[in-house]
């Protein structure tokens, strides 16, 4: 494993968001949804493409809190525009696990 100092560390951008919107991303090779986080105020709405469908289906994933990383470069996945990435623990076969705070917080507070 590679070593990374502190200083790339900080420039990583990871906020709790609330999903607001989800449906599947039906175009994606790989089975999808995409997600419309609200980040509050100061960073506002941002979109995303998951490959969360093992463990979640669209219905259940509004008004959850995730995390996510949001200062990536957009990715067009599909022919949709992500622009963060949630996430979360990788399993067998990818199946993923979402990170979210254990309590509700308030929508953009930073990851540290």
């Amino acid at each position: 494993m590679e070593e990374i100092d502190w200083n790339h560390f900080e420039k990583v951008e990871m906020r709790v968001g609330t999903i607001i919107a989800a449906e599947p991303l039906a175009e994606a090779k790989k089975p999808a949804f995409k997600l419309e986080i609200d980040f509050g105020d100061e960073i506002g709405k941002k979109q995303s493409s998951a490959q969360i469908t093992r463990r979640y289906t669209h219905e259940e994933l509004a008004g959850r809190q995730v995390i996510a990383v949001i200062n990536f470069p957009v990715k067009r996945i599909a022919g949709f525009k992500s622009e963060c990435l949630v996430l979360g623990v990788v399993g067998e076969d990818n199946d993923v696990v979402l990170l979210s705070p254990d309590q509700k917080v308030e929508n953009g507070l930073r990851i540290s």
